[in-house]
């Protein structure tokens, strides 16, 4: 490739494989596999921020398009894959779905009718997993709202026996317990931050096959990996941010290998230090 040509690679954003990826995407293909019964197992995907639950589940939904029908309806739209409302709200929940679905609809009319709509449109493109993120935003809201949201995708389940995919931080956890039914029902799995260990050494490795520069780095060495998880503090999107600065800084300088130097120089600022300067600014 031209020089252009890597510095676009690069920017382009990448799939860095790892086995608890690996495990999790196992996991939905087998949720959405599963034949319909009275009591769906679902799934809960809790994580820090910026540690890839996101980008997990947006790879899965773009390897599950709708599929094409007659005219202008997709004759099947097997995942469909939402952000949780920013408080917990039953009518912008059932709006954002049917939204998700290109489906026409008033957002005045009552939550009931617009349960309806939601109910017959999922049943009848064949709906068999729904995925909502970030739905540690059911606690933005007094408490009685926040069981009536919960009973709600409770009740969406039930009513299509279908999976149920939640993902979000640490108080998406919390935000389940608070109802035992869920609570049994959500399989949790935790993205935890990186730390040093054959995962986090394969996953440097394979970041450095991905990145396009013409010398080896050698990330896999200990004070090169130390760096770098001391820097990101451990999260897989700041490692990724962290190892295309460095590596747009190699091209740049003509290096063409990502150093210690090369970390400290390329520019990039650990969150803990854009918090602070965040907190300092007011």
């Amino acid at each position: 490739m031209t020089r252009e040509e890597r510095i676009a690679k690069i920017r382009g954003g990448r799939w860095i494989r790892y086995p608890l990826a690996d495990r999790i995407a196992a996991k939905l293909e087998e949720l959405l596999l599963l034949p319909k019964t009275h009591r769906m197992p679902n799934l809960l995907i809790v994580g820090e921020t910026n540690n890839g639950k996101t980008a997990m589940l947006s790879r899965f939904v773009r390897q599950h398009q709708p599929q094409e029908g007659n005219g202008d309806v997709a004759s099947g739209i097997p995942v469909i894959a939402m952000e949780a409302p920013p408080v917990p709200d039953e009518r912008r929940f059932y709006a954002e779905i049917l939204r998700q679905v290109f489906a026409p609809f008033r957002a005045s009319k009552p939550a009931g009718q617009l349960q309806y709509e939601v109910l017959r449109l999922l049943a009848t493109v064949e709906v068999k997993l729904l995925i909502i993120d970030e739905i540690q935003h059911v606690l933005a809201g007094p408490l009685l709202k926040q069981r009536q949201f919960l009973n709600v995708i409770k009740h969406l389940g039930n009513e299509l026996q279908i999976p149920i995919v939640a993902a979000g931080t640490q108080d998406a956890f919390n935000a389940v317990q608070t109802d035992p039914q869920l609570a049994n029902r959500f399989e949790p799995i935790l993205l935890r931050r990186w730390a040093m260990g054959e995962d986090y050494l394969r996953l440097l490795a394979s970041f450095e096959v991905a990145l396009p520069l013409e010398q080896r780095s050698g990330l896999v060495e200990p004070a090169l990996a130390l760096k770098i998880l001391s820097l990101s503090e451990g999260t897989i999107g700041e490692i990724s941010a962290l190892l295309c600065r460095a590596a747009l800084e190699a091209i740049e300088r003509g290096t063409e290998q990502i150093t210690g130097a090369s970390l400290e120089r390329c520019g990039y600022v650990a969150p803990s230090e854009r918090r602070r300067a965040a907190i300092s600014a007011y």
